[in-house]
């Protein structure tokens, strides 16, 4: 198996994606608000007694730092600053109007002992622990019914040193669902920026229940051959923008979900209003995903200028009867892939559900996705499209795609229903009606993607402080 990243690693893999022809810039499309006043508060993790040695343990500094700053909470909010040092610790929960910035040489490494990550309670929208059945173990940074909650800094480090928990998990000794790296549910007023996230235990950034979230600019890390350790999952979560990001990892680089099975369905709470804009990156699963967990609904993503290589698949709707709920209102557009071996696939029997109690009965609504723009080089597969049997998929509409495919069976489509235009290689027979003159109001395309559904602008101002405009 392969190691985990070391600083060094991502020192080299930073150098050489400066210079890459695809490498990430331009100008911001999650929108800013203006300029607003720095955190009034402000403290030094060492104040509170915690080493920088790799080895102290400093949990307690953490705890009591932030303890400490609730205090100002409602005085202008407060910031805990991480200087340059490796500073080990076990979980520890975040206050509403806190900024936790990280110095350039600053590291936050995750606890190898699992005492050091408490068990909590299963997510209401999965009725259970992702992996095991009952609860779950608390997740590094984590956060709950907070607002204004800034992570950021001068590109410091959060290393959840996850390669234990891989072994543990590999070995089947876990007693409870494996940590995320960092979690944040109910909150309002995300941003996370300007970091790297390395060896995350499980899926890497989970925004779940959340609204306004923020993440950009931050490079996430895993060895390819790492369990489930996905970039970025928003769950359940509104008004989502992710932009100017690198992610190499084991699993899904996005992954957008919306709760398990009848307690997804019952929880009813839907991701929707989800931008993904200039996004890089390499997996052994796919650039960007929908499920498989979507039982509460995904509607109005918009995801453009993408690059994904070395990696299984380009874009994966992913899903399954007992799911229920819907996927639609998809546009993805201006994806370039390279090495890929399916660009395209979508999964209606995807399986995997949390008990024997959800209805076999309750199938997804899958409806009015729209792929525009592809290129690819050395593709296997241009598309393996699999509906469900009495549950045809709808309107899907690919145009524009240009596919340099090795395999001579190109596209595999079944229970799928649509329109193209423009397509190479040649597209399966149940998309071959053209979209244009006919059919263009049965395709999806936003009319102001980058728009927040309150119709308010949400960003950072230039202090890394969360603000409407």
């Amino acid at each position: 198996m392969r190691r985990s990243f070391t600083l060094v690693d991502v020192l080299l893999l930073l150098a050489l994606f400066i210079d890459a022809p695809w490498a990430i810039t331009g100008s911001s499309h999650c929108q800013r608000g203006n300029p607003a006043e720095i955190r009034p508060h402000s403290v030094t993790i060492t104040e509170f007694g915690a080493v920088g040695d790799g080895v102290t343990l400093n949990t307690k500094a953490f705890q009591n730092a932030i303890f400490y700053l609730n205090s100002f909470a409602d005085k202008g909010g407060a910031k805990l600053f991480v200087p340059a040092g490796q500073w080990l610790t076990g979980s520890f929960d975040l206050i509403s109007h806190l900024t936790l910035w990280l110095d350039k040489d600053a590291i936050i490494l995750g606890s190898t002992n699992s005492d050091d990550w408490p068990v909590i309670d299963p997510l209401p929208s999965y009725g259970r622990g992702r992996e095991l059945p009952g609860r779950r173990h608390k997740s590094l940074i984590f956060g709950r019914n907070l607002t204004d909650v800034v992570i950021t800094g001068d590109n410091g480090t959060i290393d959840g040193q996850g390669s234990i928990w891989w072994s543990w998990f590999r070995n089947e000794t876990l007693n409870y669902t494996r940590p995320h790296l960092v979690e944040l549910m109910n909150t309002t007023g995300v941003a996370i920026s300007n970091l790297t996230f390395l060896n995350s235990p499980f899926w890497t950034i989970h925004p779940v229940y959340c609204s306004q979230v923020i993440v950009q600019n931050v490079t996430i890390l895993a060895p390819l051959d790492s369990p489930n350790t996905d970039g970025i999952d928003p769950d359940s979560s509104d008004d989502v923008c992710i932009e100017d990001c690198y992610i190499s990892t084991g699993d899904d680089i996005i992954a957008i979900k919306s709760g398990w099975d009848e307690y997804g369905t019952s929880y009813g709470r839907p991701s929707k209003n989800i931008t993904i804009h200039r996004l890089v990156g390499q997996t052994t699963s796919a650039g960007i995903a929908i499920g498989s967990e979507m039982s509460g609904g995904v509607s109005e993503v918009y995801a453009e200028n993408l690059t994904f290589y070395n990696s299984t698949t380009g874009i994966r709707i992913k899903t399954s009867p007992g799911r229920g709920g819907y996927v639609r209102n998809i546009y993805i557009s201006n994806m370039s892939l390279t090495d890929v071996k399916t660009a395209i696939r979508f999964t209606g029997r995807y399986g995997e559900h949390p008990d024997e109690s959800y209805d076999p009965k309750a199938l997804p609504l899958i409806e009015r996705i729209t792929i525009d723009d592809v290129t690819g080089q050395n593709i296997k597969y241009a598309g393996l499209l699999e509906g469900i049997e009495g549950d045809t998929f709808l309107d899907i509409c690919l145009s524009n795609i240009n596919l340099s495919v090795t395999s001579k069976s190109p596209w595999n489509c079944s229970y799928i229903q649509g329109y193209s235009e423009a397509v190479s290689p040649e597209i399966c027979e149940p998309l071959r009606e053209r979209i244009i003159p006919d059919h263009y109001s049965s395709c999806y395309y936003p009319s102001h993607p980058l728009q927040s559904s309150s119709n308010e602008t949400v960003g950072l101002d230039c202090h890394g402080k969360f603000m409407d405009a």
